[in-house]
């Protein structure tokens, strides 16, 4: 772990007490088809390949093109690897070997289909608790960020889905482009 990373405090940028306030906010309906994929993979135990397609537009639709050249048979053995190890490494970096997919995508597979909270890799979330700008994605990184959004799920009472809802809608509307 780099020095820059073990002196990254994640410190919300408002109050803890408003996060219902700023998830409620937030257009849900965008997020209906990917909640839909999440709990099919989970119940599944891997994703196919349209649902991975789905998942990795929602997130940034420019990977799409890159995105497309993973043939279902990859897709499907690692996602069912990422969604059943209890190895929180391989978990997220084992994503990363499909082409097009990145941190931030491999974290929106893990946030939506995984049965463990997870938290989506993503500027605005990390602006709003004080990541800015974004240091390059480590799999240490990662590890604090997780653990510092389940406390802070755990704390507030909000499922992960309507923490990272909260944390987005704040910096898409308080954050100064």
């Amino acid at each position: 772990m780099s020095r820059s990373e073990r002196a990254l405090p994640f410190r919300l940028r408002f109050r803890e007490r408003d996060l219902s306030r700023w998830a409620a906010r937030y257009d849900a309906s965008v997020d209906t088809l990917v909640e839909a994929i999440g709990r099919r993979a989970r119940e599944r135990g891997h994703l196919t390949a349209g649902e991975f397609r789905a998942l990795a537009r929602w997130k940034t639709p420019r990977s799409s093109p890159l995105i497309a050249g993973n043939d279902e048979a990859l897709v499907a053995e690692t996602t069912r690897v990422a969604l059943s190890t209890h190895v929180p490494r391989l978990r997220i970096e084992i994503l990363t070997l499909l082409r097009g997919v990145h941190w931030p995508t491999a974290s929106v597979i893990l946030h939506f289909a995984h049965r463990e909270g997870h938290p989506i890799l993503d500027v605005r979330a990390l602006w709003s608790v004080g990541v800015s700008p974004v240091p390059a994605y480590t799999f240490e990184f990662w590890d604090r960020y997780v653990a510092f959004t389940r406390e802070l799920s755990r704390r507030s009472g909000l499922g992960m889905r309507d923490l990272d809802r909260a944390l987005w809608q704040y910096s898409k509307e308080k954050q100064v482009p």
